[in-house]
């Protein structure tokens, strides 16, 4: 009795622990559903992401080429087609993102400017653009300031800009690993070869223009000789003497300009002396000339008149001769004041005139004088 009290005392809690049981599957089926179905929502999301991103990684490829521009692909360092097609022209583009594709953009028609790095005193940047000359030392830093040697061993400051553009892109990019570091380099040499060449007052005064001319062509057969597609548009150098030095040059710049001031005034004067000789030389030249031409007008004059006499003079030489006596007479006594003419005798002998002259009497001579 004890122990069936006992059992129906201990089976009123079976069926509870039964329900318990039974309800776990139910709780754990409706998180499971939860759960999957979050997973399904972030799935989805997580594809619409990468759709997203897919299309914004490819759409990124696309790049446009100016109109003064020329682009190359390069696909893992290497060109994109072959031979004229490398070059892409101006318009827009695709390309496969980086780091597959990379695009390299070359202005074909801006013109590039390079500057040389030797043969000019230290300066800064910023010194440099805002035109401020720092104090010069006592001499020259070799640490820091450069500078170039002339052909007759003196020192002077030089500093060329190259302005050029490229004339063949393919070339340029491809044909050296940094073509504008062969250009800086061309640059720089043209500049201290063409020091070496000129003396320093060619270079400083005499010959900038052609200082200048030599510079720019030997960077041209330079660059040419390496083939590095490029034009020369343009090179200008300035050069100055050392800054130490800067007092004793201004000294020699002052005595070349009295010496050139002295010479163009010697020259000055020089050329009006020639120029009124040569007026003189040509003034009497024309009088000389013209007194030619008059004496042989009159000479020419008198030999026709002789010659229209000369059958008159033989008819009748003496009336010829009268005739030809009386205006000459005429015209040498015009101013004697006494006139004596003395006919010839009837037996044509010559007829004798004496004049009896008296010497200018003497003067008497005044109280003064005694």
């Amino acid at each position: 009795m004890n122990e069936h009290d006992h059992h129906d005392h201990e089976h009123p809690h079976l069926p509870s622990q039964s329900n318990a049981t039974a309800g776990v599957p139910e709780t754990q089926d409706a998180g499971t559903q939860a759960l999957a179905e979050a997973l399904r929502s972030s799935f989805f999301i997580v594809k619409i992401v990468m759709a997203l991103m897919v299309v914004a990684f490819f759409s990124s490829g696309f790049f446009t080429v100016g109109p003064q521009e020329k682009a190359v692909i390069l696909r893992f360092g290497k060109p994109v087609g072959e031979g004229e097609k490398i070059l892409l022209n101006a318009g827009l583009h695709w390309s496969f993102p980086y780091p597959v594709d990379e695009v390299v953009k070359i202005p074909i028609t801006e013109q590039q400017t390079l500057q040389s790095t030797v043969g000019w005193y230290f300066t800064t940047p910023e010194q440099e653009l805002s035109g401020e000359e720092i104090p010069a030392g006592q001499s020259l830093d070799p640490a820091r300031d450069g500078f170039a040697i002339t052909a007759d061993r003196n020192i002077i400051h030089t500093k060329a800009t190259l302005h050029y553009h490229i004339e063949d892109p393919i070339r340029y990019v491809f044909g050296f690993l940094s073509a504008s570091n062969t250009i800086q380099n061309a640059l720089n040499e043209s500049v201290l070869y063409t020091a070496a060449h000129f003396k320093v007052d060619d270079a400083l005064y005499a010959d900038q223009a052609g200082f200048q001319d030599a510079v720019r062509i030997r960077v041209g057969n330079l660059t040419d000789a390496e083939k590095l597609g490029i034009v020369i548009d343009n090179c200008n150098v300035q050069n100055i003497p050392p800054r130490q030095l800067k007092d004793v040059f201004a000294q020699v710049i002052e005595s070349r300009e009295n010496r050139t001031k002295t010479m163009t005034e010697a020259r000055s004067a020089a050329d009006k002396i020639l120029r009124n000789a040569d007026a003189q030389s040509k003034s009497i030249e024309n009088l000389a000339e013209s007194a030619r031409t008059n004496y042989v007008s009159l000479v020419n004059a008198d030999a026709k008149r002789f010659s229209e006499l000369l059958p008159q003079y033989r008819t009748n030489s003496a009336l010829v001769a009268q005739q030809m006596l009386m205006p000459a007479l005429g015209n040498v006594m015009t101013n004697v004041q006494d006139k004596i003419f003395l006919p010839q005798r009837a037996d044509g002998k010559p007829r004798e005139l004496r004049l009896m002259l008296n010497r200018e009497p003497p003067q008497p001579k005044n109280a003064a004088s005694q």
